[in-house]
């Protein structure tokens, strides 16, 4: 992504300030830091490691305090503070206070180290379950269910539903196909970019897309969603990079988060978990909203499939 993209993203008029729900709960903000991080500017960067790694000492500066102790501008710590989720430097100083407090109450997470080649299996899955763990309370804590919100509700009533995603999100995406196709909606799942295309092209006003994609950069992915955008169906992007070039054609957005990525644990396997929550969060929404008609779809299917599973 370019600067003049991110910057974009960072100002109060940029794209996500359409999309900005509430400010992030303290429980959120080191979700928040970890997620958007990768994509910052390096003087962003600074800033945004420095609140999730003192709260409290932060919280007690003022922006131009927070500035020079990282060297960066006070410009950059607002814009930090709005891509983090809050409106100014002054919210985002109650969110660090709040945090502090937690911390201090004993409630604050310990930190694992990563797996090592010659770890027992026993540390393997303890150190992986609390990964999963965490990981799944970062996405929760950080998903703004406001847009969760509008996107159940165009996905209740969709003609159609088109579902993208390549690799280990393909697989998540054909996850939420199923899902749905069982309480008899119409949606379809495409990991081939090619198809992806063409079936985006007959998509209108009262469709629904939905671009997996936990980079928020691929490229496979976008090109439909952008299709879609533009023949006027509503589009949905689930990605761990909310500024990322996959949010400027998603009318709503996702914000997944993910475990410290690791030599034997790749982004794919850990953002993989927080994509599945998201999903199963849209899902249960829709079904709840189509609970009528779901009800007795879900009912049938289960009937249909029962021989398969009795001796």
């Amino acid at each position: 992504m370019t600067q003049d993209v991110k910057e974009i993203f960072a100002l109060p008029g940029g794209p996500q300030a359409g999309r900005a729900g509430a400010p992030p709960a303290p429980a959120a903000l080191a979700a928040k830091v970890r997620t958007l991080a990768p994509s910052m500017t390096r003087s962003m960067q600074r800033v945004a490691e420095a609140v999730a790694g003192d709260p409290a000492g932060c919280a007690a500066l003022t922006v131009t305090g927070l500035a020079e102790l990282t060297g960066t501008s006070e410009a950059t710590v607002v814009r930090t503070a709005r891509l983090l989720g809050y409106p100014g430097y002054r919210d985002l100083r109650l969110a660090l206070a709040g945090l502090a407090a937690q911390q201090q109450s004993g409630r604050a997470p310990a930190i694992t180290t990563d797996i090592a080649v010659d770890d027992p299996i026993a540390d393997v899955v303890a150190k992986l379950a609390y990964d999963e763990q965490q990981t799944l309370a970062d996405t929760a804590a950080g998903l703004d269910t406001v847009q969760l919100g509008a996107a159940v509700a165009a996905a209740a009533v969709a003609r159609r539903i088109d579902v993208y995603g390549v690799g280990a999100s393909g697989l998540v995406a054909q996850d939420l196909t199923q899902k749905l196709l069982r309480i008899g909606l119409i949606a379809q799942a495409h990991s081939d970019p090619h198809l992806a295309v063409t079936n985006a092209v007959q998509l209108r006003a009262g469709d629904v897309a939905i671009a997996i994609t936990h980079s928020g950069s691929t490229g496979d992915v976008i090109e439909p969603l952008r299709v879609a955008f533009e023949h006027g169906a509503t589009t949905v992007a689930i990605t761990g990079r909310p500024d990322g070039a996959v949010a400027q054609y998603a009318d709503h957005v996702l914000t997944t988060s993910t475990a410290r990525e690791s030599e034997l644990r790749p982004a794919a396997m850990s953002s993989r978990t927080s994509q599945l929550l998201v999903v199963d969060c849209l899902f249960v929404g829709v079904a709840q909203k189509t609970y009528e008609t779901a009800a007795p779809a879900l009912a049938a299917s289960y009937e249909a499939l029962a021989h398969r599973h009795r001796r």
